[in-house]
């Protein structure tokens, strides 16, 4: 720490003799204020970007409570007081929003211990109702993840039905889009509440209050006590495979495995937990909580085996060899059905608990115990309701010690038995009772009490589990999808089939053994960003002694500067000295923010504290941030004296950066339509194969063909239909697509979102940063020249100011009107202020170059106080020191220094910041205001603007540009002392009482140059296109016209309230053109009025014009909370620009328009918009920085021109995929129909025969298929994602049929030629179980059919619009001519060692020739069909669907409707 005289000597007395106890109250009148001025808090201010916010009050869906939202006026009032009140008039306590609520009934009272109503907003509406969230814990290890399943849709886990308490009514609007979207929207609003089923609850439950939907406002003054819901860390209903599974309670425990080609994709349609029938009676054994960092509701089911019913379960698996074992793996319920009883969990010795999320996947945990003599209250802090209680703890002590803790671990969570309710809850929400100020903590903790902490919380690390090679080996394998290939190479080699069951056992070895080392790096990449370890000094015992990181617990003491820690490793309060931290990681903002040490009163709140709330947050530490620098307090000398102190207060995945962690381990599942119905036709194929083999099982029982080989060949017959190989064909495409994107800098970690990417019809773009480059550059400034009352010319150079004889002028102002701290010589702060401070050439040190004035403490003691908080010189001046200015020459510039004597933090409210200055040995000191300038009106001398003020200001900001603007004025006589005892209502005076307006200053966000190529491109392909930014509506609006996301011709429509505030369900909102503000908007159906009296324009023109509304978040909020179902909607519809927005209004943003049926990418920066880029159906970020977590692609280019690389590889690799698919289905088609007509004399293909097939023409032509390069250009018209699309249907029945049909007449022509002989009846009584290959049937189907396997691969060799021509991919047109002309030569003249290999009989030349004809009619046929037959069939098809318009309306097309009902 520098010597605070180094630079000034002894330093000029700012305070001028005030005495300390004089200083003491001004400094605590001061810490009081603060309260009013937090920094950026809402993410909106007027010269703040996207939100610089100093305290991460909302960490985009990443921090691990319900911290109120960033958006201002919602339904939560800021009149709350701060002990938070519950309606009798008693402290509200954490227990009534925090742990789990009975699932058939709550009280609300006093003691409500459900829900709760608080006013909100100015008219005393109730508002939402906040129940209880659960409590949870990390896991030692971590438990089996399952992943979604295949089949997971085929069954429902519990698939009894009887209806359960769940969830109050969570919003107005129950009709939002499907219930998906309302559950996923809205459940995280809800009340947060547990549904437990126990005789012993209160049936009283009583629900007062509109509970609407949205987030909560997080004003200045509002109460720390406010539980609000945030949108957390992305949940998920899979869990990936980094633990480990608990011991099976039978032969193979089940658990619903994942699928990584078709189980991850889908977009959800379910978000409720299904209902279950009553409980058994007695003590609870089910519970439903809301898990807030996951953003999701489990329910907790209690279960025990039954001992004869395992036995016969793990019988049952080995006479099945494993079958039934492998069903119950897939299928838990029928597991759990046939073996287990459920059972409370009090009651539970030998048994597990079942967690089941809302999108239907389920994981079974044995519960687990640890010997714990320690109090009840040391594990759960808060008292239980005495209704929840047991019989026989309901007259004991309430707070007896434990003998052992019951507990399971969940998802890193931990989550322990309250043995007196028989309820679980999350152990992380834990407060230790003693915390009630700083002198209660300083002494640390007691050794016994470490001990039963580390017990209770395990260790400091946030440490993956990862699964050994042999387990994800098992897991993997027992895959369907490899279950099914392994269960057909068994087959093909009891049939003698050894060389293609070798290939597909090769092939899937490889896949097998590529997916093993990508998840092991995938986990080694996680545990290298998540785990650290550091040393640090903790205070125990009464001693300082040094030890790891991992080994601290809540209620330590830690020494922040010795050693020095460039890293966080804990959540911690600081408790002394100040600390400057880098919290990007968490909140995406690259603002440094300065900490401040906890007052009592904030230590003492935490005590009720769901999370960090209010003024608590300027002193939290969050691990994992970076620290930029942490001093320790000054002794009275000013010396270095104490050191920074932080009480730790969550450890491992209880902080906000184990949520982070989680949010990447466990993210939610979203859906894709076409891997849904490829499952789905994959199901037809093998309903095809079981009638097939049907009709040829009649057939081969007539002629006497032994059971074993009936068996056999109708297993084959199933592989055959359903090719093994499909899987990996599918992936082709988007493996190609992921290296090429590779190659332009766009990588990928979540393959299936590159299909996904083809079906994009939204484009969402944060601004600043994505749109425009990062940093706001200064175009200049504007001062009014005085005596023509006018502003002068843009300055662009400082030195071009004119000089000014008031005190108060604007030079003084720029240099000292911000929020800016040196570190190591390095000027740190908002972009904003540092661009604006180095444009003045000034010099800044901090405060403590002026000493220190000793300031007497309440509690006893003195502490020094810095008396000037910020110094600045000019150019030229920094080398003198102050004694020398003070014996000089008085006021030559040289020796000019202004001190910084009291700022007035940045208030979003009031949309402007200031700070009181002193010039050095001058009487007076002057206040400078710097704010947006629509605000200055207010507080300014109405006879200081110059009359082109609001011209000038229009011109700008419509232009784009940043406009802030300063004003100043002069206090004579004010003293340091006066200085720390005025209020901020003071420093704004009435308008009469007049501070001057000094000037504008203008900053400048350039676009960057691929920003308006790409927006043009994707606008000419009739994509719609958002902005959702933080920064102000007229900016937004300009940025948008000048890139082309908004026509310059179309009208923009901007709301604002003529009644009422956000915060008010009675608000009106009025929607005026930002161009003609007499032009207005019906609010109900946003349709244009008529136009302003000197607008001609007729109706037709009216009702064809283009408009477009731009809304800011507070607006924003109200719609989603209070307006009309239609509106909200509409007002989804036909937004293009949504500003002032906070993270998780962005987030809500892009979840709202998928809730309309949209497919959404999101386009950031990776910072502020993660949670919004995870949200999206493609989130890509441009951020390098750990980005690849933050978003499925990331991007190295700079600009939004990946994006359209994205779409079309998007697209090129869905098309692909569609090929393949239809190409695998026909392949298996025309195969099938070949076999099934040589079963019906039998015989059948050769070994060869198969093998020349599937080897030599199926796998190069279906891997080179998917190389062709994506179109150049994006078509107006998005590719299907349906197999059942009336193109694709159209398509694969024609080709089908006509293959077929060629292959019938080839069948009965060859047997109507005279040279046809018939084959040889096969003697029953051999042993040989083989089908006779070699006939001439089988040479006739075989040698036509090969044709066909090529043909259709160029039939569905789609090209334009979505990929190029199919001649440009050089691989498959040469794969295709080699195979064609091999063809051709085993047709007409096979060589005699190929006939012989592939059994073939000798044809005459006229039958050859004749075959070779029927190929040519084949394909001209087919092709004539594909390009002509098609859209005639399709568009038959059509005509039928249409009947089914309003049930595709219902499955989400919810913005069609929409946008034709605003035509």
């Amino acid at each position: 720490m520098p010597d605070p005289s180094s630079s000034s000597g002894d330093g000029y007395d700012y305070t001028e003799g005030a005495s300390p106890l004089d200083i003491q109250q001004a400094l605590d009148n001061e810490s009081r204020s603060r309260r009013d001025s937090r920094y950026g808090e809402d993410g909106d201010a007027m010269f703040d970007g996207p939100g610089h916010s100093v305290n991460p009050s909302s960490v985009s869906r990443m921090t691990l409570r319900d911290y109120a939202r960033r958006s201002s006026g919602h339904s939560r009032s800021r009149r709350r007081s701060e002990d938070s009140m519950s309606r009798d008039g008693r402290p509200r306590s954490r227990r009534m929003s925090r742990d789990s609520t009975d699932g058939q009934g709550g009280a609300e009272n006093g003691h409500g211990r459900w829900s709760e109503q608080d006013v909100t907003g100015e008219s005393g509406v109730e508002g939402e109702d906040y129940g209880r969230t659960s409590r949870g814990r990390r896991a030692s290890q971590s438990p089996e993840a399952s992943r979604s399943n295949v089949f997971g849709g085929l069954a429902s886990i519990f698939g009894r039905s009887v209806p359960v308490t769940e969830s109050p009514p969570r919003s107005r609007r129950t009709s939002l889009s499907s219930r998906a979207s309302r559950s996923r929207l809205l459940r995280r609003h809800s009340s947060r509440r547990s549904d437990v089923s126990s005789d012993y609850a209160v049936d009283d439950m009583s629900e007062d209050g509109d509970d609407r939907w949205g987030y909560t406002s997080n004003e200045e003054d509002e109460s720390s006590g406010d539980e609000a819901d945030i949108a957390s860390v992305a949940p998920s209903g899979s869990e990936m495979e980094y633990g480990s599974y608990p011991p099976s309670p039978g032969p193979s425990l089940p658990l619903l495995t994942g699928d990584p080609i078709f189980g991850s994709e889908a977009r959800i349609d379910m978000g409720e937990l299904e209902p279950l029938p009553p409980p058994p009676a007695g003590p609870p054994s089910r519970q439903t909580m809301y898990i807030t960092d996951e953003d999701a509701h489990i329910r907790m089911i209690g279960y025990e085996p039954i001992p004869w019913r395992q036995w016969l379960w793990r019988l049952s698996c080995i006479l099945t060899c494993g079958i039934l074992a492998l069903l119950g793996r897939w299928f838990p319920t029928l597991w759990l059905r046939w073996v287990t009883r459920e059972r409370a969990f009090v009651d539970i010795r030998q048994g597990f608990v079942v967690v089941e999320t809302a999108y239907r996947d389920i994981a079974i945990f044995t519960i687990s115990q640890l010997d714990y003599p320690y109090s009840i209250s040391t594990v759960f802090s808060t008292p239980p309701d005495p209704a929840q209680l047991l019989p026989k703890y309901r007259t004991g002590d309430a707070d007896a010690p434990l003998t052992t803790l019951t507990y399971i671990d969940y998802r890193y969570n931990r989550f322990a038995l309250d043995p007196r309710t028989g309820l679980f809850s999350m152990i992380r929400d834990w407060r230790d009772s003693s915390w009630k100020n700083i002198s209660a903590v300083q002494s640390g903790l007691q050794t016994p009490v470490r001990t039963q902490r580390s017990a209770l919380f395990g260790p400091n690390l946030i440490d993956i589990e990862g699964k050994s090679t042999v387990s994800l080996l098992i897991d993997e394998v027992i895959h369907p999808f490899y279950v099914f290939q392994i269960a057909s190479i068994i087959l093909w080699s009891l049939d003698d089939y050894y060389y293609y069951a070798f290939c597909i056992l090769l092939i899937s070895a490889i896949s097998i053994v590529t997916t093993l080392v990508e998840t092991k790096q995938t986990i080694a990449r996680m545990r290298e960003m998540s785990r650290f370890i550091c040393t640090v000094n903790v205070y125990r015992d009464g001693s300082w002694s040094e030890c790891d990181s991992s080994e601290i617990v809540p209620g330590d003491i830690v020494n922040l500067n010795e050693p020095p820690l460039a890293t966080l490793p804990a959540d911690m309060f600081l408790l002394s000295g100040d600390a400057i931290v880098n919290e990007s990681m968490l909140t995406g903002e690259s603002v440094p923010v300065t900490k401040i040490p906890i007052k009592n009163d904030d230590l003492a709140r935490w005590q009720d504290c769901l999370d960090v709330a209010g003024d608590m947050a300027k002193s939290f530490l969050y691990a994992g941030t970076r620290v930029v620098r942490i001093r320790g307090a000054l002794t009275i000398d000013g010396r270095p004296g104490a050191p920074a102190l932080g009480l730790v207060v969550r450890t491992g995945f209880y902080t906000t950066k184990g949520a982070l962690v989680r949010s990447m381990l466990f993210p939610k599942p979203t859906g894709f339509k076409f891997y849904r119905d490829s499952m789905r036709f994959i199901g037809v194929l093998a309903g095809v194969a079981g009638l097939g083999f049907c009709a040829s099982a009649v057939q081969f029982v007539r002629l006497g063909v032994k059971w074993h080989t009936i068996l056999i060949r109708a297993l084959d017959l199933i592989t055959v239909v359903v090719p093994p190989a499909l899987p990996a064909t599918l992936s082709i495409g988007t493996s190609f697509a992921i290296g090429r994107l590779r190659k332009l800098g766009i990588f990928c970690i979540s393959p299936s979102r590159v299909n996904v990417a083809g079906q994009i019809n939204v484009c969402c773009f944060d601004k600043t940063g994505t749109l425009t480059e990062d940093g706001l550059d200064i175009l200049g400034v504007r001062a009014p020249e005085r005596n023509v009352n006018r502003f002068g010319e843009l300055l662009e150079v400082i030195h071009d100011l004119p000089a000014s004889r008031d005190k108060a002028n604007f030079l003084h102002a720029l240099a000292t009107c911000h929020s800016l701290k040196m570190v190591d010589g390095e000027i740190i702060g908002d972009p904003l202020d540092v661009k604006m401070f180095e444009f003045t050439k000034w010099t800044l040190e901090e405060g403590h170059v002026a000493g220190t004035g000793v300031v007497k403490n309440k509690s006893g003691g003195d502490r020094p106080a810095a008396l000037v908080q910020t110094v600045v010189r000019p150019p030229g001046s920094a080398q003198f020191r102050i004694e020398d200015a003070l014996k000089g020459a008085g006021r030559h510039a040289h020796f000019l220094e202004l001190g910084v004597i009291r700022t007035f933090e940045f208030v979003s409210a009031l949309r402007r910041m200031s700070v009181v200055v002193k010039r050095l040995k001058s009487t007076s000191m002057e206040v400078y205001v710097k704010g947006a300038p629509e605000v200055m009106a207010e507080i300014c001398d109405k006879s200081s603007f110059p009359q082109d003020y609001d011209d000038l200001l229009s011109y700008y900001t419509k232009r784009g540009y940043r406009v802030i603007a300063m004003a100043g004025k002069s206090i004579e006589g004010l003293t340091w002392l006066k200085a720390q005892k005025l209020r901020r209502h003071v420093v704004y005076p009435c308008s009469e009482s007049g501070l001057q307006f000094l000037g504008l200053v203008i900053f400048e966000n350039k676009l960057k140059p691929g920003t308006t190529p790409a927006i043009q491109t994707l606008r000419a392909a009739h994509f719609a296109c958002r902005m959702i930014t933080g920064d102000n509506p007229l900016t937004a609006v300009s940025v948008a016209r000048e890139c082309g996301l908004i026509n310059p011709a179309a009208l923009v429509f901007a709301p604002n309230f003529i009644r009422g505030n956000a915060s008010s369900p009675f608000s009106k909102l009025e929607w005026s053109s930002m161009d003609e503000p007499s032009w207005t908007l019906d609010d109900y159906s946003l349709k244009p009025l008529s136009p302003p009296a000197h607008r001609l324009i007729d109706t037709e023109e009216l009702e064809s014009q283009d408009y477009t509304l731009a809304v800011t978040g507070d607006v924003f909020r109200w719609i989603m909370n209070h307006a009309p179902l239609e509106t909200m909607q509409r007002m989804l519809v036909k937004t293009q620009i949504y500003a002032r927005m906070s993270p998780d209004e962005k987030n809500e943003v892009v979840e709202r328009l998928q809730g309309l049926g949209y497919t959404v990418l999101m386009c950031g920066d990776g910072a502020n918009d993660c949670a919004a880029l995870k949200a999206a159906d493609v989130g890509l970020s441009l951020s390098e920085a750990e980005a690849s977590v933050a978003a499925p692609f990331t991007s190295r280019t700079p600009d939004i021109s990946c994006v359209i690389e994205v779409i079309k590889e998007g697209r090129a690799a869905l098309v692909t995929s569609f090929s393949c698919f239809k190409y695998m289905a026909l392949y298996s088609l025309i195969q099938f129909t070949t076999i099934t007509l040589l079963y019906s004399f039998a015989s059948s293909l050769g070994d060869f025969q198969f093998l020349y097939i599937d080897l030599f023409i199926i796998i190069p032509i279906a891997v080179t298929m998917g190389r062709t390069l994506p179109w150049p250009r994006i078509h107006p018209k998005r590719p299907t994602a349906s197999l059942v699309s009336k193109k694709v249907l159209a398509s694969l029945v024609g080709q089908i049929i006509i293959t077929s049909a060629i292959q019938f007449w080839a069948f009965f022509w060859v047997r109507s030629q005279e040279w046809y002989t018939p084959p040889v009846p096969k003697n029953p009584n051999e042993d040989d179980d083989k089908l006779e290959a070699t006939n001439y049937e089988n040479s006739a189907l075989f040698l036509v059919s090969c044709f066909q396997y090529i043909l259709v691969a160029a039939v569905f060799s789609i090209g334009p619009p979505f990929r190029q021509h199919m001649w440009t991919n050089g691989w498959f047109m040469l794969s295709m001519v080699c195979l064609c002309l091999f063809n051709i030569l085993v047709l007409l003249n096979p060589p005699a060692p190929v006939a012989k290999l592939l059994e073939l009989m000798p044809l005459p030349g006229s039958a050859r020739a004749t075959l070779l004809l029927a190929v040519v009619v084949n394909v001209l046929t087919s092709m004539a069909f594909e390009h002509y037959g098609t859209p005639a069939v399709s568009h038959v098809i059509g005509k039928l669907f249409e009947l089914r318009r309003r049930q595709r309306v219902r499955d989400g097309k919810i913005y069609k409707t929409v946008e034709g009902g605003m035509r």
